[in-house]
């Protein structure tokens, strides 16, 4: 078991910031993630191409990890390189139709709307959009008029619904298991962009009944960039537009094997195929130790550690004229304080100031972000509350 206990910084001696609060970007590595990137590369230069069968190996660990987080067997997850990637894959891989129509959101990061957007522009598809703060609930937990609007277009007719877990510049959680269940009920499948919330809380793909899920590995999963999964649910419509050497069953036999060079092999059932050919090795190993972390500390504990950093930052913040955008219901919230700062008070201004203070923490398109992660404790709010009475103006 690698060394770390929730709100313990240990980890993460480099980071130079007094308070990281901006997991919701990038999250710093940590000395057990340095260690498993230094080992590959290590490995590497001792053995060369000797090493690559290990290597190859500890990524069948690190899927199994990953599909331990979203309970899902590991023959459902492919590794990719981002989560750009992995849906750029989805939308170019799936059975399109001149005439589908996709259900895209607005507010969300272009990430989930760009790849649809392409997809829609080569097969002719139909766009229809919604709001993501239409399915923010009520102070009483009461859905928003969000999932009456998606069902009033699903009888009209979807082939899929993208949406993200959790909005990037909100933080507002959405009811992902009640929208799959309505695209259940009419037919539509259902892609969702879980880079906001796994490593965060529990995720349980089958209970929620999404079709596709992905996520990257650099926010809430602490790993590096450029690496990510994809997970497609057993018996999806996916078809190998997209394919390299390493899709086909037994891709590599040729490599130890004499007479084994074949180019009819079979392809991975999906999403396996997907995992075209070399991969960010030194990602991957680095990125094993962060999940085991996370999966070993569990999700479901560190999401109540951070709502008690959240809620007497909020508290803080909003007595002093801020405006929170935190779901007021506990259903729609993450680890994700987003705030409007008080009139006369330049966002840019206000983010330098907490900046220089030691305060990281980041301004998405006119907001202020704070993202805490298990490192992160509740004895940092004061001085987080301390720096933003101390910027002026």
């Amino acid at each position: 078991m690698i060394g770390a206990s929730l709100g313990d910084r240990g980890l993460f001696p480099q980071v130079q910031a007094r308070v990281y609060l901006n997991h919701a970007a990038v999250s710093p590595p940590s000395e057990a993630v340095i260690a498993g990137l230094q080992a590959a590369l290590t490995d590497y230069a001792r053995r060369g191409a000797a090493a690559w069968m290990s290597w190859m190996e500890q990524r069948d660990r690190l899927r199994l990890w990953l599909a331990s987080l979203i309970n899902a067997p590991a023959s459902q997850v492919a590794l990719s390189s981002s989560t750009s990637r992995a849906i750029a894959d989805l939308a170019v891989c799936m059975p399109w139709r001149a005439g589908d129509r996709i259900v895209l959101l607005r507010g969300e990061f272009p990430t989930n709307v760009t790849p649809w957007q392409q997809a829609a522009r080569r097969h002719g598809l139909e766009i229809a959009w919604l709001s993501a703060e239409d399915f923010r609930p009520d102070p009483q937990g009461a859905a928003g008029a969000g999932l009456e609007r998606l069902e009033a277009l699903l009888r009209r007719g979807v082939r899929l619904l993208a949406v993200s877990a959790v909005q990037f510049q909100t933080g507002l959680r959405m009811p992902v298991g009640e929208m799959a269940r309505l695209c259940r009920r009419y037919g539509a499948e259902i892609a969702v962009d879980a880079i906001q919330l796994l490593g965060s809380d529990a995720v349980d793909v089958a209970a929620l009944g999404v079709d596709y899920l992905v996520a990257g590995s650099h926010k809430w999963l602490m790993g590096p960039e450029g690496c990510a999964l994809l997970y497609a649910r057993e018996g999806c419509a996916l078809e190998p537009h997209v394919a390299g050497w390493l899709s086909h069953q037994d891709s590599a036999a040729f490599l130890f094997r004499e007479g084994e060079l074949r180019y009819d092999r079979p392809l991975r059932p999906a999403p396996g195929f997907l995992e075209i050919g070399a991969f960010n090795t030194l990602g991957f190993a680095g990125w094993e130790p962060a999940v085991e972390i996370i999966a070993r500390l569990d999700p479901a504990q560190i999401f109540a550690h951070v709502q008690g950093i959240l809620d007497p930052l909020e508290r803080g913040l909003v007595a002093r004229g801020f405006v929170s955008l935190r779901s007021a219901h506990p259903s729609g919230r993450s680890y994700i304080l987003s705030v409007r700062p008080p009139a006369g008070v330049a966002l840019p201004d206000l983010w330098r100031g907490l900046t220089e203070a030691g305060i990281a923490c980041s301004q998405p398109d006119g907001c202020l972000r704070f993202s805490p992660h298990w490192p992160n404790s509740a004895d940092q709010v004061p001085a987080v509350l301390e720096a933003v009475d101390g910027v002026p103006g």
